[in-house]
Formats: C-alpha cells, sequence, structure tokens
C-alpha cells in the first residue's frame, strides 16, 4: 500500500510538472480565442439537446392526457436517447476520429433543430390527434440521434483545443451543459404546463435556443483543429478507430472505470426520467418534483466546477473519483429511501442535492481519466465508449425499474397523490409504488462504489507521455545552449 501511494505521488508530481511545462510558449505551443467559441457552442448543443430529452418527464401526468398516450409512451419518449446512442455511439466516435469536429458538430446541430422543430408541428390542429404522438416520437428520435455526436464531443474538444492545465475545465463546461439543459427544463416545465394547452408554449420556448445554436454551429465553426496544437498529446497522431478499439479490449482498468461510469449515468438518466412518477404518488407535486430534479443538477453543477479546477491543479484524478462516487451512492439510496415516506420535503431534497453533487463532480473527471488511462487511443473512442456503457445500461434500468413499480395500495390512495389528473378520466395517469425499483437503485449503487474502490488503478499514460516529451525537448535545448569545448 506504500509502494502504491508512493507511486501515485510521483505520477502526480510528474504530470504537475508536465502542465507548467507544456504550456509555456517557450515550447512553441499556444492556444487560439476561437477555442471558446467552439465551447460555447458545444455548450449550447449539449444544453438545448438535454431540454429536449427530458421535456416531458416532469410533466409525464400531463402528458399522458395531451397526446392520449400511456406512461410507459412517455418513458420512451426519454428511452429512445438511450436507445439511439447505442448504435449510433460507434458512428459518432468514428466520425469525430476520422472526419473532425466540425463536420460532427454541424450534422448534431440539424439533427438537433429538425427534431425540435417536428415536435412543434405535433401540437399543431392540423395534425390528427391519433398521428401526434408519432410525430413528436420521430422528433424525439432525431434529436436523440445527435446526443451522441454532442456528448462525445467535449473530450475531443479539450483535447485538440485547450491547454494541459485547462483540458479537464473546459471538459467540465462542455459536458455539464447537458445535465443543465435537463435542470432547465425540470423548473420550466412544471412552472409552463399548468394545463395541457401549455404544452405548446413549453415546445417553441425550447426549440428557439435550438435554433439560434443551428446557425451558430453551421456558420460560426470553421475549422475542427487550430493552427498548431496547444499541447505535445495533441501534437501526436491518435491510434485509428479500429486500431484503438482493440487497444481498449485489453484495458481491465478501463473497462472497470467503464462500467462504474455507465452505472452513475444509467442512475442519473433513470432519476431524471422517474422524478415526477417516483414522488407524485407520495402526495409531492410535479413543481416539488422538478425543484428535485433542478438541485440535483444545480448542486452538481457546482460540485463539477470545484472538481474541474481542483484536478486540473493537482491532478488527482484517481481518488477525487473513488471518494465522490461513494458519497454520491449513499445519498442516492438514501434519496430512494426517503422517497417512500410523505412529507418528508426537506431531507429528500437534502439528499437529491447531495447526490447530484457529487455524482455530477466526476463526470467530467471520468471522461478525462478515460483518456488518460487508454492513451493514445483517439479521445472520441474512449469517452464515447463511456456514454455508451450510460446508456445500454440506462435502457436496463429504466426497464427494470418500469416493471418493477407495482400498484399504489388503496390506503396509499386513500391518503391522496400529488398526480395531475383531467376531466377525461379513462387517460389520467396512474400512480404506482417505486419501493422495489428504489431497492434495485440501491443494490446496483452498492455494487458500483466496491468495484471502483476494489479494482480501479489508474495509470496517467497521457500525462506520462507528456513528461517524457517535456524531458526530451529541456534536454535537447541544454545540449544545445551548452558552449563547445575545443581541445
Amino acid at each position: 500500500m506504500a509502494a502504491s501511494m508512493v507511486d501515485d505521488d510521483k505520477q502526480i508530481s510528474h504530470a504537475k510538472s508536465t502542465s507548467s511545462s507544456l504550456n509555456g510558449d517557450g515550447d512553441g505551443f499556444k492556444v487560439y480565442k476561437r477555442r471558446w467559441y467552439i465551447l460555447l457552442v458545444v455548450f449550447l448543443l449539449n444544453l438545448t439537446n438535454g431540454m429536449i430529452w427530458i421535456t416531458f418527464s416532469p410533466i409525464a401526468d400531463t402528458t399522458v392526457p395531451y397526446y392520449n398516450i400511456t406512461p410507459f409512451q412517455v418513458n420512451i419518449l426519454v428511452l429512445v436517447f438511450a436507445i439511439a446512442s447505442i448504435p449510433l455511439g460507434f458512428v459518432a466516435s468514428w466520425l469525430l476520429d476520422t472526419l473532425g469536429l466540425r463536420l460532427s458538430l454541424i450534422l448534431a446541430a440539424w439533427l438537433n433543430g429538425i427534431g425540435s422543430l417536428l415536435r412543434n408541428v405535433s401540437t399543431f390542429e392540423s395534425v390528427p390527434l391519433g398521428y401526434r404522438f408519432t410525430v413528436c416520437l420521430t422528433g424525439q428520435i432525431l434529436a436523440a440521434c445527435a446526443q451522441p455526436f454532442i456528448m462525445f464531443a467535449p473530450t475531443k474538444l479539450a483535447a485538440l483545443w485547450f491547454a494541459g492545465d485547462q483540458r479537464a475545465t473546459a471538459n467540465m463546461m462542455a459536458s455539464m451543459a447537458n445535465p443543465l439543459g435537463i435542470m432547465v427544463a425540470n423548473l420550466l416545465a412544471p412552472n409552463i404546463v399548468q394545463q395541457q394547452q401549455d404544452i405548446p408554449t413549453l415546445l417553441w420556448i425550447i426549440t428557439a435556443p435550438t435554433l439560434a445554436t443551428l446557425l451558430m454551429a453551421t456558420f460560426g465553426v470553421c475549422s475542427s483543429i487550430p493552427p498548431t496544437p496547444p499541447t505535445s498529446s495533441a501534437e501526436e497522431k491518435s491510434e485509428p478507430f479500429f486500431q484503438g478499439l482493440k487497444q481498449i479490449l485489453r484495458n481491465r482498468h478501463y473497462w472497470v472505470l467503464n462500467f462504474v461510469f455507465g452505472a452513475g449515468l444509467a442512475l442519473f438518466t433513470a432519476f431524471s426520467s422517474f422524478f415526477d412518477q417516483m414522488l407524485c404518488p407520495r402526495g409531492y407535486s410535479d413543481t416539488y418534483a422538478g425543484m428535485c430534479g433542478a438541485l440535483m443538477i444545480g448542486t452538481g453543477s457546482l460540485g463539477a466546477v470545484a472538481a474541474g479546477i481542483y484536478v486540473d491543479r493537482t491532478k488527482r484524478f484517481e481518488e477525487v473519483v473513488k471518494i465522490c462516487w461513494c458519497l454520491s451512492c449513499l445519498f442516492g439510496i438514501g434519496f430512494v429511501q426517503f422517497a417512500r415516506f410523505r412529507d418528508q420535503h426537506v431531507v429528500v431534497a437534502v439528499m437529491v442535492s447531495l447526490f447530484g453533487g457529487f455524482g455530477f463532480a466526476i463526470y467530467p473527471i471520468c471522461m478525462e481519466l478515460a483518456v488518460e488511462v487508454t492513451y493514445p487511443v483517439a479521445e472520441a473512442t474512449s469517452a464515447g465508449l463511456m456514454i455508451i456503457s450510460g446508456q445500454i445500461q440506462g435502457v436496463i434500468y429504466m426497464l427494470a425499474m418500469q416493471f418493477m413499480a407495482t400498484d399504489l395500495s388503496e390506503y396509499e390512495l386513500s391518503l391522496g397523490t400529488g398526480c395531475s389528473t383531467s376531466i377525461q378520466k379513462a387517460n389520467d395517469f396512474t400512480p404506482q409504488d417505486w419501493t422495489d425499483p428504489g431497492l434495485f437503485v440501491s443494490v446496483v449503487a452498492t455494487v458500483s462504489a466496491f468495484i471502483l474502490i476494489t479494482f480501479f488503478k489508474a495509470v496517467y499514460r497521457r500525462m506520462n507521455k507528456e513528461q517524457q516529451i517535456a524531458a526530451a525537448r529541456i534536454m535537447n535545448q541544454t545540449i544545445e545552449i551548452r558552449p563547445e569545448v575545443h581541445m
């Protein structure tokens, strides 16, 4: 154990010295101001895609009668994002690594924009009631196809455009836009949609920034890479896509990280999708459920900012990930258990806030850590497979939780619920008991935390390579300036 700690300190010390030596003008590396514009485009794409993704979950009980569908069909509007990302994730990884960042962002912007517009079309009176849900689902599917291109972009952008001591922060800013979009939707949806007729207004509010981002990406992102690289690792050529996949298959520590990160992303997706359905049967309102989603992401964003700045300075990726994930699991278990009881507004809000605060802190750090432990595999490949893992597990967990939910007891129904009702009782949302899905979540969280602590060990391949290059440069400079000795 002592030897392991010494090795860790050596890696971190080398990484910190590398970061400072590789970002000076003396080494010929330069960053460009336009990187902030591209970061803004990726941020807005992620933000609007997150809003589209989760639009109907905070108002599930209002969406059911509006589209004349079942609660399961409402969940399908969320599930299509996870389902589409699995096959398209490999396409997005290949496209980002082969054809570049610019083409991927423009394609994603158009899919996102057209998908959002189609959802608005589904509310037009000229569309027959029986076809409205199909049109809306088609729009969701198009936006879902954009998601892997958007979510895989932050690590690629950070590696190609940002200096070594800015990568984790840039990744954090771009990656956290997606949960911020979910937070905005959680706040907007229940406050704007007071009745079924308000749903079109909500959709137009989301479509406006989506179309603005489409124009920014199409006419503002002019190149995939800067004129000169910002770091020595960006200067190096990444492994070809399929060769990179072969290398990853043999990397045991990467697959441990992949599974645990996927479990965390899946639990976040499940919570975001089911907040309203988990809480309203116990008397909590749609507005409160939306507030819980906003608290989870709001505190998570603060945690991600703090963690991103900390690891950029200290390079202690592994320690931060392990500590934060264990605490996140603890508070996530607390949330699902306390959500079973009525009138626990403060405790539930605190639990879900701390779950988000520690859980979201590791999202961008895990992305950077995946690149570190798999270098020189291309960034979109290693990070992309992490997202795909989360989507696969998300589909499994959400379907399992959906089918584990049971009918609410007559006694609980007699106490009243916070679920919205309509005049057409046949189309009403049916409250369910989510005790069994809560137990399932607790088991998944506990197992994933145990696996992470026991089996994951980080080897900082990219930072070590940069340290070697920096040392070689210093050696060459020393030799060049050494005065010649004449015999």
